[in-house]
C-alpha cells in the first residue's frame, strides 16, 4: 500500500507571531537575531561605540570556528542565554580563547566543572570573573541579565553543597535571585517546617538531595509551584552513586516534582532559569507592570 503524502505549505505568519520569525524570508532555513538585538547593535554602530566590524562580526550567525570548538554566539538570541562551557576535559586555553570570544559578543560567561588548576590559569588571565571552589565554576563576576523572579535552592546536607553551590552559581549568571536554604534533610523534619513560609515566595523551588532522595516529595507537598530534584552521588554502598536517589524521585507522588540527571546542578538551575525568563518577560509585558 502507497500512502502520498501531500505537498507541504508553508503557513504565512500570524500577526502574534514572535519577533524572531518575522524575517523568515530573509534567513529561511536558519535561526536569526531578535529585531530587538539587532537595534542594539546598530544603535552602537550609530553611536560610536562599536566599529564596523565588531558590527559585522556580531551580526553573523555563522557559528565561530575556533581551534578546538564551534562556539554559537546566536544561542542567546534562539534560547533566552549563552553558551555555557563545560569545564571537564578542556584545558584552560581552550577555557580562555572562549570567554574571549563571548566576552567581544558581550555575553556572560560560565564554565562548569572547572579544577583549581584549570581556574587557577583562567582566572589569572581574565579580571572579570571568579572561581567559586565549592561549585567548581567559573563565571562573571558581573552580568547583563536581569530577571523578576526568585528560585529556591534548597539541599538536604551540607554534603550535597557542591550541587547546590553550582545551582546557585548558574542562576547567578542568568540574572536570577536565589533564596538559598541549606541542610533541611527529612532526618530533622522540624527544619523543612521552619522555612516552609520562605519556600513560598518562591516561582520556582530546586531541591537537591542523595541518599534516599525523599527531600523533593516533601518540599513538593507544601508549595503550589515546579520543584526541581536534584538527585546527588551522595550516600553509602546502595546509593549506587545516585541512582536510588535518582530512582526515588522520579517515582515521587507529588505531581508537581521533576527530576534532572545526578549531580546536575547546571541543569536544575537552567531549566528554572528559564521557567522565571518567561515569568520575567510576561511581568515586563503586562499593563499594570511599571
Amino acid at each position: 500500500l502507497m500512502i502520498r503524502r501531500p505537498p507541504r505549505s508553508t503557513p504565512k505568519p500570524s500577526s502574534a507571531a514572535s519577533d524572531v520569525y518575522k524575517r523568515q524570508d530573509v534567513f529561511a532555513d536558519r535561526w536569526r537575531m531578535s529585531d530587538l538585538r539587532i537595534i542594539e547593535i546598530l544603535n552602537a554602530l550609530a553611536d560610536g561605540s562599536k566599529s564596523v566590524a565588531e558590527v559585522s562580526e556580531l551580526l553573523s550567525l555563522a557559528p565561530q570556528a575556533m581551534a578546538e570548538v564551534t562556539l554559537d554566539l546566536d544561542r542567546i538570541d534562539r534560547c533566552g542565554f549563552p553558551e555555557v562551557v563545560y569545564g571537564e576535559n578542556k584545558s584552560a586555553e581552550t577555557i580562555v580563547d572562549i570567554f574571549d570570544a563571548l566576552r567581544k559578543a558581550n555575553q556572560p560567561l560560565l564554565a562548569t566543572r572547572v579544577t583549581e588548576d584549570k581556574a587557577s590559569v583562567v582566572c589569572g588571565q581574565l579580571s572579570d570573573v571568579s572561581y567559586n571552589t565549592v561549585a567548581r565554576t567559573i563565571r562573571s563576576r558581573e552580568s547583563n541579565l536581569q530577571l523578576k523572579g526568585i528560585v529556591a535552592v534548597v539541599s538536604a546536607g551540607t554534603s550535597d553543597l557542591p550541587v547546590a553551590e553550582e545551582c546557585v552559581e548558574t542562576l547567578c549568571w542568568m540574572g536570577v535571585e536565589p533564596l538559598v536554604i541549606h541542610d533541611i534533610g527529612v532526618a530533622g523534619p522540624e527544619r523543612l517546617l521552619q522555612n516552609v513560609d520562605r519556600l513560598r515566595t518562591a516561582d520556582v523551588v530546586i531541591v537537591i538531595a542523595g541518599m534516599e532522595g525523599a527531600l523533593p516529595s516533601v518540599v513538593g507537598g507544601h508549595v503550589d509551584v515546579p520543584v526541581i530534584a536534584v538527585p546527588t552521588s551522595v550516600g553509602y554502598g546502595a546509593a549506587l552513586g545516585g541512582m536510588a536517589a535518582l530512582l526515588g524521585m522520579l517515582n515521587s507522588c507529588a505531581s508537581n516534582v521533576t527530576v534532572v540527571n545526578i549531580d546536575a546542578g547546571f541543569k536544575a538551575a537552567f531549566v528554572a532559569g528559564t521557567f522565571v525568563r518567561q515569568l520575567s518577560r510576561r511581568l515586563e509585558s503586562s499593563p499594570d507592570s511599571g
